[in-house]
């Protein structure tokens, strides 16, 4: 690897750190949906498999929004694109509030996967054109140092979502059941409002930044031989399997993901299971190191990247996981819930890596190649909803047998699978 490529060129730069900008924001979504489990358990009285489509409406956006984003893009360009998906997050945001009001789950779960079909078309544009503000060389460092923004904004949004949506509020089975019908409804009702301010503020961040991508001129991407538009029409989803490297990105991006979100989603309810009499707002602090570690890690593996090559930092950090992930299935105590917090580090550099190791060579079909990789989201929607599975029929603990299996291939794609065997006319940046 091209270890004195710069990250970006000093014509790129206010392009580069106002899109990157986009990878902060999109963690206020993806983040508070850990939060969201544990407060909507608690205040709807749910199971671990019905708090569990919270990933599955949010994803379940992210899968379904990513190809138009794609098409849209090629036909309009990055700006208006991620103009349309700051707009459709900031009505989703704003649709939590009425969401409370009427205090329907179902409500909820739309507003979740409205708002990720916008933070779809941000991931479709945002990536992409990080990779090409640069040198190719550099794109993995480049992408990685982008995405460190994301788990910096992880690890604030986790501080300010326990913070102000945990209440601290908890009653046992036995409490609530002794409660009357007025009681109850008093309880719901104050669970539910716990939301409304902070996605207002949400809200009114979204349509903030969207004014700043307005007002400021951003270098659009062409690919070579011709228009924007005309190379958009030759450009056919199809044609994108030839690239067998793009198509196990794919997969193992769907695997990487889904062990992600599934290993978020249930810190809280791990360590109340394995600590026993651990208290809720102590037990997110288990999910705030766990993302204090992937914020390091971030910033570490780009700065790693100069010396130790991509694949290789992939292959290790996927091997260290599938420990981590050995140990929460096989020890007790302290020990597995700290092996949980680890793999916070472990997980930092896979999603961007894999995303620019998938996209190499690409050329022209660099934009529905990353619609695709955005596709494979959906594994955040399906993994946890199967560990909810396994953890109402067995334990929580069990169902960490999913994102070891899900690592598994990971490690694959790292040592083996990410390597491109066929070469598409190259992109350029005007």
């Amino acid at each position: 690897m091209g270890a004195s490529a710069p990250i970006t060129e000093r014509r790129y730069v206010v392009p580069f750190a106002l899109v990157t900008s986009l990878f902060f924001l999109w963690a206020i979504g993806v983040n508070l949906n850990d939060i969201l489990i544990q407060h909507l358990k608690k205040a709807f009285g749910l199971t671990d498999f019905q708090s569990s489509l919270i990933q599955s409406a949010f994803f379940g956006g992210y899968f379904l929004a990513a190809l138009p984003a794609g098409w849209l893009m090629q036909r309009l360009g990055y700006k208006r694109g991620i103009l349309t998906g700051l707009l459709i997050c900031a009505t989703g945001a704003f649709l939590f509030i009425p969401a409370a009001s009427i205090r329907v789950y179902g409500f909820f779960l739309f507003a979740l996967f409205l708002m990720a079909c916008g933070q779809s078309f941000l991931e479709v544009a945002a990536n992409p054109y990080v990779i090409t503000l640069g040198p190719a060389e550099s794109s993995e460092r480049r992408l990685n140092l982008a995405q460190s923004f994301n788990a910096m904004g992880a690890v604030m949004i986790a501080l300010l979502g326990s913070r102000f949506i945990l209440s601290g509020i908890e009653h046992a089975p036995a409490e609530l059941t002794a409660m009357t019908q007025e009681q109850l409804l008093k309880y719901s009702v104050s669970e539910a409002n716990m939301v409304k301010t902070p996605y207002l503020v949400i809200t009114g961040i979204f349509l903030f930044v969207a004014l700043l991508i307005f007002l400021t001129k951003l270098p659009e991407i062409k690919e070579t031989g011709g228009t924007e538009q005309s190379v958009a029409s030759d450009v056919k989803l199809s044609g994108t399997l030839a690239f067998g490297h793009l198509i196990k990105g794919v997969v193992a991006q769907f695997f990487y993901v889904g062990a992600q979100v599934g290993v978020a989603s249930f810190i809280i309810r791990f360590a109340e299971y394995t600590l026993s009499g651990t208290h809720e707002k102590a037990a997110a602090r288990y999910l705030q190191a766990h993302l204090a570690g992937f914020m390091i890690g971030r910033f570490a593996g780009s700065a790693i990247m100069q010396k130790v090559p991509a694949p290789r930092l992939l292959s290790l950090f996927a091997g260290g996981s599938l420990v981590c992930l050995l140990v929460v299935l096989l020890a007790s105590g302290q020990a597995p819930v700290w092996a949980i917090v680890l793999i916070g580090l472990f997980h930092s550099i896979m999603f961007p890596t894999i995303f620019a190791l998938s996209l190499k060579n690409l050329g022209s079909y660099t934009k529905l190649g990353s619609s695709l990789l955005v596709m494979s989201i959906i594994g955040g929607a399906i993994v946890p909803a199967i560990m909810g599975r396994i953890s109402d029929a067995w334990n929580i603990q069990r169902a960490f047998v999913v994102p070891l299996i899900c690592h598994g291939y990971v490690f694959y794609f790292a040592m083996r699978a990410y390597r491109p065997s066929v070469v598409a006319p190259a992109s350029e940046v005007q």
